[in-house]
């Protein structure tokens, strides 16, 4: 009988933590190029704001697609489920997703946008099936598979979109290329390299789909509320001026998301840390995990904002050229929108860990009511700035909701000794 090999050691958390920034600063890096190669090789920004709508529909349904299954895996210390039931079950909650954008995408928006997004989704859905495996590299310790995989997937698609672009100047064949890219990685990268911690049985039972599907259903709405609040602004800046107009507002507003992704890079690997410590009653421990993270995210938004407004305008110039010149007015409300932004997404993704659905869903579904009732009063009166100040207003309720969970949650840790 042949001997099974023994599962590759465990990284610190330190390490663990600089593969996983710097896969996922790569990637974020490379989304973010997209957004000035398709300007630069289309000439306007027409192909910016279908590639910005697509992103936009995507982010509604991406939540049905993760189910919030990856915060629920790295942070399942016992080892409820196994890689292949989570797996199997990110295949079932993709599909719905899938059947839905498009569904909704046939209603909302014109006819010719509709290959570009369906394509756009499939290359980001492939990703969110591929992110299963990286939560059983992450609960391992092995956290330099994800930051490698998120490397390859962030150059290897941005390359192959480059290339296709230029060569075809056809939007919809090059966003198929990432798909192919992002498929291959998956398969023959992260794959065998999660099959390393035991072996990756396909199949979930009916009793735990129904158990998971429902149990989580609370904060996968409040995803869907979450990612919709920012994308209903856009959508509205689309339907009220054009395309282009979306499009100018993506490209000054893109550079900014560095701060809301720069905070989860600085959370997302101690979320199996705090959860352990929640569920130990580490209290003291827990209470300073939480306020090194505010600092940090508190500090990465100072150092971006100054950054900007020194170096903003002139950055923006020199990646889009003159025309971008008269929008450069656009960034720091973009900025400000993102800080609280990522300050929301950093308690969500704590009420989440600590099992508190009820929280993530009110406060979630508080930010969308906001959204949708601001997003056109806004935009009509301050136009593009509108989408920035829609999602300042509307995170900021969602950060008061969220806090007084939180604080729920701590009491009643206190109250258990």
């Amino acid at each position: 009988m042949e001997q099974r090999k023994t599962p590759p050691a465990g990284l610190s958390v330190k390490a663990n933590m600089l593969w996983n920034s710097a896969g996922s600063i790569t990637v974020l890096a490379c989304q973010w190029l997209l957004t000035i190669v398709v300007v630069r090789l289309s000439g306007d920004y027409e192909a910016a704001g279908v590639l910005s709508l697509a992103l936009a529909v995507y982010n509604i349904f991406a939540p049905i697609s993760v189910y919030r299954m990856y915060v629920y895996q790295v942070s399942d210390v016992k080892r409820e489920n196994t890689t292949g039931e989570y797996l199997t079950f990110r295949l079932v909650t993709t599909a719905i997703a899938l059947t839905a954008l498009i569904a909704y995408a046939a209603i909302t928006c014109t006819p010719s946008a509709l290959p570009a997004i369906i394509l756009f989704a499939l290359y980001r859905l492939s990703a969110r099936i591929i992110e299963v495996l990286h939560g059983a590299d992450q609960l391992n310790g092995r956290m330099d598979y994800i930051g490698k995989s998120m490397i390859a997937q962030g150059v290897l698609c941005f390359a192959e979109f480059c290339i296709v672009f230029a060569l075809t100047q056809n939007l919809e064949l090059a966003i198929g290329g990432m798909v192919v890219v992002t498929c291959l990685i998956g398969l023959l990268y992260d794959y065998p390299r999660a099959r390393q911690f035991g072996p990756i049985r396909f199949g979930i039972s009916r009793k735990k789909t129904h158990f998971l599907l429902l149990s989580c259903l609370p904060i996968v709405v409040a995803a869907v509320a979450c990612n919709a609040a920012p994308s209903v602004p856009r959508q509205a800046l689309a339907f009220l001026a054009s395309d282009s107009a979306l499009g100018i507002y993506t490209s000054v507003a893109a550079p900014v998301t560095i701060v809301q992704m720069g905070a989860s890079y600085l959370y997302n690997p101690l979320l199996s840390i705090i959860s352990a410590d929640y569920a130990a009653g580490r209290k003291r421990k827990l209470l300073t995990t939480l306020a090194k993270i505010s600092g940090g995210i508190a500090l990465i938004g100072v150092v971006c904002a100054l950054g900007f407004q020194l170096c903003g305008a002139w950055v923006l110039s020199l990646l889009f050229g003159p025309s971008i010149e008269p929008y450069t007015y656009l960034l720091m409300p973009a900025i400000a929108s993102t800080i609280v932004c990522a300050y929301f997404w950093f308690l969500d993704n704590m009420l989440v860990a600590l099992r508190s659905f009820r929280g993530s869903f009110v406060s979630n579904i508080g930010a969308l009511v906001a959204s949708l009732a601001l997003s056109y009063p806004f935009i009509s009166l301050w136009n593009m700035n509108g989408v920035s100040f829609t999602c300042i207003a509307a995170f900021a309720i969602g950060v008061l909701l969220g806090v007084i969970y939180l604080e729920k949650l701590i009491k009643e840790m206190e109250g258990n000794g």
